[in-house]
């Protein structure tokens, strides 16, 4: 009896750019060909080769035959009663992840992971209890925004759409990826998203930081801070036992900043632990020289977590010191109700309704 042979794998094409698109189309098709196939899939959101109508149908037949357009498929989607949806999103080898859209009258902001699950162990975090699954190609993000867009009817010419990547993962532990995403979502002839609407939250991956600063096309940068001393920040994030928060903070006072951008400091309030005024008055101490905003996150508590959030005065009295010499702002939270809050994803299904 002779070996079944394998055929090989159907390639994606979401997340390629136009020369790697150009360089798998059949040598006898123009070049063009190649910008065609690329307006298709991110601007004008393809959802089959068969919707491709500026491309013949043998060459639809022969990119059906060999490649696939690498859309996510939807597992389950949660509605919040403030209006905030999560998505778990099913990639091509059985994983999935998360993505948040959060609509208000102004804008709609997008929530988008770049890993399945995350590596850097924060303790406030539910995401932290997964673990590292693996990291997401630019494909797969670029397709959580194509997901959601699709599902809420978005276009970045009729209302403003801001993407966070925020979810899950460290984005610049996966940076190449994250880069190549911005680019695709950026391109005029792609998304069209301006990188003033995009941003990438970090841990402090100081060696990536750099090279994010360097980047051509990059989104804006968010330094999860959430201590205000290097002791109490080990505790809550090991990751600085190797990028230390003096280091951390010459690498974002070196930072290259564009003329109309800020760097932006996250900071998770945790009750009786960072919340303290003394607290805050540090934070003005570490920042207080740097181009900035800080963004204060009550914290959204989850099962596994053993922190609380703090009192609303504690808040608005750590707000108002901070406030003193830096912009400060609260972050409401969003889809507390269905797990889809700041440092809550992690898949959580239980006890949920799943949306059609």
């Amino acid at each position: 009896m002779s070996a079944k042979i394998k055929s090989a794998p159907m390639t994606p094409l979401l997340g390629l750019e136009i020369d790697d698109l150009r360089a798998l189309l059949p040598a006898t098709e123009p070049a063009f060909r190649a910008k065609q196939l690329y307006e298709a899939i991110y601007q004008q959101r393809a959802a089959s080769f068969d919707q491709i109508s500026t491309l013949s149908k043998s060459l639809r037949d022969h990119l059906a035959a060999h490649h696939t357009l690498g859309h996510l498929h939807q597992d389950s989607r949660y509605q919040s009663a403030d209006g905030t949806r999560r998505y778990l999103l099913g990639l091509s080898d059985a994983k999935s992840v998360e993505a948040v859209i959060m609509p208000e009258e102004s804008r709609d902001t997008l929530c988008i992971s770049t890993q399945v699950g995350c590596p850097v162990n924060c303790s406030f975090c539910l995401t932290a209890l997964m673990g590292l699954e693996r990291n997401l190609t630019a494909g797969e993000i670029v397709g959580q925004v194509l997901h959601l867009a699709a599902d809420n009817n978005l276009w970045s010419d009729q209302k403003r759409i801001n993407i966070v990547m925020m979810g899950q993962g460290e984005p610049l532990l996966n940076l190449a990826a994250v880069l190549k995403a911005t680019r695709l979502l950026c391109d005029p002839k792609g998304l069209n998203i301006s990188p003033r609407r995009i941003t990438v939250s970090t841990s402090g991956i100081l060696p990536a930081m750099v090279e994010l600063g360097q980047a051509e096309v990059r989104p804006r940068l968010a330094i999860s801070l959430n201590a205000s001393h290097e002791e109490q920040r080990r505790e809550l994030m090991p990751i600085t036992r190797k990028y230390h928060l003096a280091d951390l903070i010459d690498t974002c006072r070196a930072y290259p900043l564009r003329p109309w951008e800020k760097l932006t400091f996250e900071y998770v309030l945790l009750r009786g632990f960072n919340d303290t005024d003394q607290d805050a008055r540090r934070v003005v101490s570490l920042l207080g020289n740097l181009n900035c905003k800080v963004n204060l996150i009550a914290l959204n508590p989850g099962p596994g977590i053993s922190f609380e959030t703090p009192d609303p005065d504690r808040v608005a009295s750590f707000q108002a010191i901070v406030r003193r010499s830096l912009p400060c702002f609260l972050r409401r939270p969003r889809g507390l109700d269905i797990y889809a809050a700041c440092g809550q994803l992690k898949r959580m299904e239980s006890n949920l309704v799943s949306l059609p």
